[in-house]
């Protein structure tokens, strides 16, 4: 069978990645370009082979991506299930005459069934293994608790696979009569599930209705499940069973906030205005990220106001609902996302006020 590490060595991995690191590095104004490039590029190679494209689009980096799109002469359709989003970027995409699409299950139902998607959505994958054991997946399950990973993963002995300690400690307790372990079990389960539900399988059933493939806001300097995908194959992918376009795959943060300066797009409420600080960073005065109402997934390294303080502020019912009985337990004792953060150690309960720090320039 053919290693992990077999395999990376035969598709060129590491030099692939050296290379994007490289572009990473680039200026702005070069960035730009190959963005442009890139997406251009795309364009060329879908419509000319008779198929369509079209934008993905969610929060602030996605709508950054339509506007470039059509700055550059590709007016492309946009789709969103815009009705898993805050009020104030449902409302842009009105105003940017993005197709809305229906989720496959409602936001309620998806925790209720799969659990919450809290932490990362690798790490919460993780945690749903951990949580339904299954001889198939016996070797992945001790390679999250040891990081050994045996013949497929070229027999590490500390791998990636492995969770972090702080979240072996309270989420691996499934496994201690396997490992011999003392580990904590959550009162809740975990599912990075909600995203298949709630947003990619209906953008998927309209790229197969329509015969069109996706422009896609990802930035590998998000980090997280998707970066390593980017790094290997680049801002376009042309796949056996994925095809897409990531324009803005080399960008930073601060790349993408300076070209929605530059564009002047409609920034979400949500999202407060574009700032500088002191120091020259920008930054957006208060949602830095956004995504469903019941999403937890970076939660735990937010700054408070957190989202769900935010959310607290904006639709105290919502808020409610959420926090305190989006669930029930086998009593039928109401419970939601204050269980889940109370668990994790993030605060909630206390009422903490936006803080609007001064800033050196007004963009």
């Amino acid at each position: 069978m053919e290693s992990v590490y077999d395999r990376m060595q035969r598709d060129g991995t590491l030099e692939k990645i050296s290379v994007f690191k490289q572009k990473q590095g680039l200026p702005y104004e070069l960035k730009v370009r190959h963005a442009e490039i890139r997406a251009r590029e795309f364009y060329d190679k879908i419509t000319g082979e008779g198929h369509n494209v079209h934008v993905s689009v969610g929060g602030l980096d996605s709508i950054t991506l339509l506007l470039f799109l059509r700055s550059i002469g590709l007016d492309v359709p946009a789709v969103s299930v815009s009705i898993l989003e805050d009020a104030s970027i449902q409302r842009v995409h009105k105003q940017l005459g993005v197709i809305s699409l229906k989720p496959l299950k409602s936001k309620v139902s998806v925790i209720r069934e799969f659990g919450f998607p809290v932490l990362s959505k690798e790490i919460a994958g993780k945690i749903d293994t951990l949580q339904h054991p299954t001889e198939k997946n016996k070797t992945v399950r001790h390679a999250i608790i040891t990081g050994e990973t045996g013949a497929y993963g070229g027999f590490q002995k500390n791998s990636r696979m492995k969770l972090s300690q702080k979240w072996l400690d309270l989420f691996a307790g499934y496994e201690n009569a396997n490992e011999g372990t003392h580990y904590q079990t959550a009162p809740f389960l975990v599912s990075d599930k909600c995203c298949y539900y709630l947003k990619e399988k209906p953008c998927d059933d309209y790229a197969k209705a329509n015969d069109s493939y996706p422009y896609l806001g990802l930035m590998a300097s998000e980090g997280g499940r998707r970066q390593k995908a980017l790094m290997m194959h680049g801002c376009n992918y042309y796949g056996k069973t994925t095809t897409r376009s990531a324009p803005f795959a080399v960008f930073s943060r601060q790349d993408l906030l300076q070209l929605a300066l530059d564009l002047q797009v409609p920034v979400p409420a949500i999202y407060g205005e574009i700032v500088r600080d002191y120091d020259g960073t920008l930054r957006t005065t208060k949602a830095q990220r956004t995504g469903c109402s019941m999403c937890g997934f970076g939660i735990h390294m937010e700054k408070r106001p957190h989202r769900f303080d935010l959310l607290r502020e904006s639709n105290p019912k919502e808020y409610d609902f959420w926090m305190n009985r989006c669930c029930t337990d086998e009593n039928g004792s109401p419970y939601g996302w204050g269980l889940v953060l109370d668990y994790i150690g993030v605060g909630w309960k206390d009422r903490v006020v936006q803080n609007h720090q001064e800033r050196l320039e007004g963009v």
